[in-house]
């Protein structure tokens, strides 16, 4: 599936994809591959009753993406946002705005595919990028509340600790594609 260039204006083309069932516990995997100088992001946890919120100021706009904790999916070299944040906050395998993927990461250039891996059991939740740990986390701790302080979710209530919510596949007006989603509910394990 792949989500067409809409000049980086978010949720403005086909929209995010989300699922219709909301998840606690479980297990993705996906393959990714972004165009020079793209953005999307695979959001867990997504809440569909909140409204989008600017990427500068946090505050909410019309239209966007919905909230949730995300695996950022960016093009570290050529987008700029790579450069915003806190500390390589917002590059790719990040926890988008909240904590940073390592710097030797190892990541694919765009045009190629990537695999993102994102597992989620009770309150902890663990991003790899092709097959190396970049984030981990444990909801609701005070380092992880301490994190959300400073990012642009700290005017949101309970950010991330909700107890289940949507995953979503964002469409940032760049062009992006995604294959092999394959989601393992282990909620009944």
């Amino acid at each position: 599936m792949t989500i067409h260039e809409k000049g980086g204006e978010e949720s403005q083309g086909g929209g995010d994809i989300i699922t219709r069932a909301r998840y606690a516990d479980f297990e993705l995997t996906v393959d990714f591959r972004i165009t020079p100088g793209a953005n999307s992001g695979i959001k867990i946890f997504a809440q569909s009753d909140l409204p989008p919120i600017d990427k500068t100021t946090g505050q909410p706009v019309k239209v966007g993406s919905g909230i949730g904790m995300e695996f950022q999916v960016l093009d570290d070299a050529l987008h700029p946002d790579a450069r915003l944040g806190r500390d390589g906050n917002r590059t790719v395998g990040s926890f988008y705005d909240v904590m940073p993927a390592p710097k030797d990461k190892l990541v694919n250039p765009p045009g190629q595919w990537n695999t993102a891996r994102i597992l989620a059991k009770g309150n902890t939740v663990t991003f790899w990028l092709n097959g190396r740990q970049t984030v981990s986390f444990e909801r609701g701790s005070e380092a992880f509340r301490a994190a959300v302080a400073q990012s642009k979710f700290k005017d949101i209530p309970g950010f991330g600790e909700w107890q289940d919510g949507h995953i979503l596949l964002q469409d940032h007006g760049n062009t992006v594609s995604y294959r092999n989603i394959k989601l393992r509910d282990l909620s009944a394990q």
